[in-house]
Formats: C-alpha cells, sequence, structure tokens
C-alpha cells in the first residue's frame, strides 16, 4: 500500500508540473493577502493576462515566461538577464493598486523577441482592471466593478462579472457567460458565444458569427461576416449581419434584425413593442403566437400566412398591410427578392 500511496503521490507531483510547464517558467509569485487590492492595472507586450476574484486571503500575483518561436526554454538566470537587457519590467503595489507591467525597450521583428511574459492575477472580487496586451489572450472572472480590457492578439474570455465591463480584441475570439450590468466587448477577427448575461449588452464582430443563449436585457449584436443564432432572449434584440443567416427560438420581446446575404428564421414566444425583418435577398420565416394584436406590414417576392385570422386590411401576392385582432405590436417585414412565411401558432 505505501508504494501505490507514493506512487500516487509521485504521480500528482507530475500532473502539477506538467500543468505549470504548460503556463512556462514561474518567473515571480508575490502574496497580496495584506494589500486589500482593489485596482489592477496590467501591461504586457507578448503574453497573456488572467484575472480572477477570490478570497482576500488567497490574493497574489504570478508571472510565467515562456519562450518564444525558435528560442528554447530558459532557465531563471537565463530570464533574469533577457529582463534586465530588453524589458521595463515591474511589479508593485501602491495604496490598494497592483501594477504590473513588461514593457520591450525597443522594438522586435517577428521572431526577435525571445520570450514572452505573462500574468495570472488573484484578488478581491470588488476589484476595477485595466489590462492591455499586444500579444495573448484575456481572461476576466468573477469581478464586480469597472473593468477595461484590451488585447491586440489574443481571445477574450469573460466570466461571472458584475458592472461596467469594456473589452476589445482585434486578433482572436469572445466568449462571455455569467456577467451583467453593462457589457460592450469588440473583435475585428473571430466569433462571439455569449450566454446567461443580463443587462445592457453590447456585441460586435467584423470576422465571425455570433451564438447567443439566455440573455436578458436590452441587447444589440452585430456581425459583418458571419450568422448570428439566438435562444432564449428576453427584452429587446437589435441584430444585423452582413453576410450570413439568422436563426432564433424561443424569443420575449421586441426584435429589429436584418441580412444582405442569407435567410432569416424567427420564432417569438411572447411579442414585445415591434418585430423588424429586413432581407435584402433571402427568405424570411416569422413565427409569432395565435391570438395577439397585430399591425401587419409586410412586402416580399411571395408572402405565404399559416393561421392568420381576424384580418382587417390589404392582401396581396408581395404585400399584406392591415391588423389582426383589433391592432397592436408592429410587424415589419421587407424581403426585397425573397420569400416570406408569416405563421400564427
Amino acid at each position: 500500500m505505501r508504494i501505490i500511496f507514493s506512487f500516487l503521490l509521485i504521480a500528482a507531483s507530475l500532473l502539477v508540473n506538467a500543468q505549470d510547464s504548460r503556463k512556462g517558467l514561474l518567473y515571480l509569485s508575490k502574496p497580496l493577502s495584506s494589500d486589500a487590492i482593489n485596482q489592477v492595472d496590467a501591461k504586457t507586450s507578448g503574453g497573456g493576462i488572467e484575472v480572477t476574484g477570490v478570497n482576500a486571503s488567497e490574493a497574489r500575483i504570478e508571472v510565467y515566461v515562456n519562450g518564444n518561436g525558435r528560442h528554447n526554454n530558459y532557465t531563471k538566470a537565463e530570464v533574469d538577464k533577457i529582463i534586465a537587457e530588453d524589458y521595463d519590467f515591474s511589479v508593485t503595489v501602491t495604496g490598494n493598486k497592483l501594477t504590473a507591467t513588461a514593457k520591450n525597450k525597443r522594438n522586435f521583428n517577428n521572431g526577435d523577441n525571445q520570450i514572452s511574459i505573462s500574468y495570472n492575477i488573484y484578488v478581491p472580487v470588488a476589484c476595477a482592471t485595466h489590462l492591455n496586451t499586444s500579444g495573448g489572450g484575456i481572461s476576466i472572472s468573477n469581478l464586480t466593478g469597472e473593468q477595461h480590457f484590451y488585447t491586440s492578439g489574443g481571445g477574450l474570455e469573460v466570466k461571472g462579472l458584475t458592472g461596467k465591463i469594456h473589452g476589445r480584441t482585434s486578433g482572436g475570439g469572445i466568449d462571455v457567460s455569467d456577467s451583467k450590468e453593462d457589457i460592450d466587448l469588440e473583435t475585428s477577427g473571430g466569433g462571439i458565444e455569449a450566454k446567461h448575461c443580463s443587462g445592457q449588452i453590447h456585441l460586435n464582430t467584423s470576422g465571425g458569427s455570433i451564438e447567443l443563449t439566455d440573455l436578458t436585457g436590452n441587447i444589440r449584436a452585430t456581425t459583418s461576416g458571419g450568422n448570428v443564432d439566438a435562444e432564449k432572449i428576453s427584452g429587446d434584440l437589435v441584430t444585423h449581419t452582413s453576410g450570413g443567416n439568422i436563426s432564433m427560438t424561443s424569443l420575449s420581446g421586441s426584435l429589429e434584425a436584418s441580412t444582405s446575404g442569407g435567410n432569416i428564421d424567427v420564432e417569438i414566444l411572447e411579442t414585445g413593442k415591434y418585430v423588424k425583418l429586413n432581407n435584402s435577398g433571402g427568405s424570411v420565416h416569422l413565427q409569432i403566437p395565435k391570438g395577439k394584436g397585430l399591425n401587419l406590414d409586410i412586402h416580399g417576392d411571395r408572402i405565404k400566412t399559416e393561421g392568420l385570422s381576424n384580418f382587417s386590411g390589404s392582401m396581396e401576392k408581395q404585400s399584406i398591410s392591415g391588423t389582426v385582432n383589433g391592432g397592436g405590436t408592429s410587424v415589419d417585414i421587407d424581403a426585397g427578392s425573397g420569400g416570406v412565411t408569416l405563421a400564427l401558432k
């Protein structure tokens, strides 16, 4: 039994070491439990940043160093020399603010930057951040307050934040979940996935698809180059894509959606003040609850209705204008050269 137990301890130790090695060389570990940190300002020019809210007794910063490209893993002494020669590097605490800086002293060409410096930062939950990296992703979780974070070369992972959340990336996707109040996230080079969030939500990408699940509030989600998929949305949703399909189920509230290069398929469980759907060349399929008051203004190459009753107005092959059940929610659809199907169920 002792032999087996010893073997398990060795295996566990090797696993921990392997996990640490994936982060790189642990260059610095500094406890912050006695500093009551409520603000973080972290900048690095070549690595990722991870900030996590924890109990105050667990607060700390860990700095990891990785060799880049053709360079091998370095020893602590070799890293000391590289940082001393090539970087302005410091980790300081002033008042209740943690400042971590790793800045190149000179510009490096691709492949010449020997190392990347990353941070794993653990701070009390009530903490504001300002994070910036030009060479890695940013992960931020379990915090309340005002969070600002920017990267030119990686994705954004956001989880369990409450407050003002402002993030930008030029080179990666965005994954946001379990967050609320004021969410403003943009990327120029990846997709966006948002789930279990609420409040004022603004999401924008120039180069990927958008997936929305279980969101509540005032939501604006736009993309120039992908599909939009949404499920279980409550509130007001505005979404646009220039190059993909729009597919939505289990919506409750008002909706404005448009695409220039795909189809629109929407299921609404509970209508709000309006439904506005616009498509330049694809089909539009809208399903809404039966028995509701509606004001219809629908245009398309061919219009098909299912379950339409108690209608008053004008109904033609390519247009419908009038009211259902005396009027109510505005339903405006323009499918351009595409067909329209309106189903009341």
